[in-house]
C-alpha cells in the first residue's frame, strides 16, 4: 500500500493535525509507505489562473504547474483527506488542490466522442479515505447536503477503481466538543483507517 495523505488546515495546533499525527502514525506502525502534502504549509496555491484554465483540456501541458501533484495521484494507490468541513464543504485551499491538480489525463480521460462521458483516470487507487471536523451537528450537516463529504466520496470516488474500499470519519460539533469527545473521535479514525489499511 503507498497512500497520499492530502492535509489541509491553516493552524498547527488545530485538532485536524491531531488527526493528521493520528493518520501518519497509524500508516507508520503498519509499515505502509505514504506521501504527505501539508498544503497550507506548503503554501500551495489554490488558484486556477487563465494560464491554467486555457491549457486545463490539453495533455500533458496541462499538468506542469502541479507536475508533483499528479505524481503523487499517479504513485499512490490509497487516498486519505484530512481537513475541516467549512459551510458544510471543503475548505477553498482543498477544492482550488482538486481543481487544479485533477487534471483530464490524470485524474479522468476527457470524453471521445461528442456527448460522451468522462472515464475514470485513478482506476490504480483501491483505497479512499476521509477523516473531516465539523461544526454543525450531525443532522445539520445532512439536511444541508453534506456537500464536501458527498464531493470526495462520491465525486473524487468515481475516478477511482470499481471497487474501492472506503473509511469516513467526521467530529461534529466540533466548536463545542470536549477533550473525551475528541479522544473517542481519535479512537473512531484509528479504527477505520486500520480497517482500510487490512482491506
Amino acid at each position: 500500500m503507498k497512500a497520499l495523505v492530502v492535509y489541509c488546515h491553516p493552524r498547527t495546533g488545530s485538532f485536524n493535525a491531531a488527526i493528521r499525527d493520528l493518520v501518519v502514525a497509524r500508516l507508520e506502525a503498519q509499515g505502509v509507505e505514504y506521501r504527505l502534502r501539508d498544503l497550507y504549509a506548503e503554501g500551495f496555491d489554490p488558484t486556477l489562473s487563465p494560464q491554467d484554465h486555457e491549457f486545463y483540456e490539453t495533455v500533458p501541458e496541462n499538468r506542469i504547474r502541479v507536475e508533483r501533484d499528479c505524481n503523487d495521484l499517479e504513485w499512490c494507490d490509497a487516498l486519505i483527506f484530512v481537513y475541516p468541513t467549512w459551510w458544510y464543504g471543503l475548505p477553498a485551499m482543498l477544492k482550488g488542490w482538486l481543481d487544479r491538480a485533477m487534471v483530464p489525463g490524470v485524474a479522468f480521460i476527457m470524453p471521445e466522442n461528442e456527448g460522451g462521458d468522462i472515464k475514470s483516470g485513478l482506476t490504480h487507487i483501491t483505497k479512499l479515505g476521509v477523516f473531516t471536523t465539523c461544526g454543525a451537528s450531525r443532522w445539520l450537516t445532512f439536511f444541508v447536503g453534506a456537500p464536501g463529504k458527498r464531493t470526495l466520496m462520491r465525486g473524487v470516488r468515481l475516478l477511482l477503481a470499481k471497487r474501492c474500499k472506503t473509511a469516513f470519519a467526521a467530529q461534529f460539533l466540533m466548536d463545542s466538543a470536549t477533550p473525551e469527545s475528541r479522544a473517542q473521535h481519535l479512537k473512531t479514525v484509528a479504527a477505520r483507517l486500520d480497517k482500510l489499511i487490512r482491506a
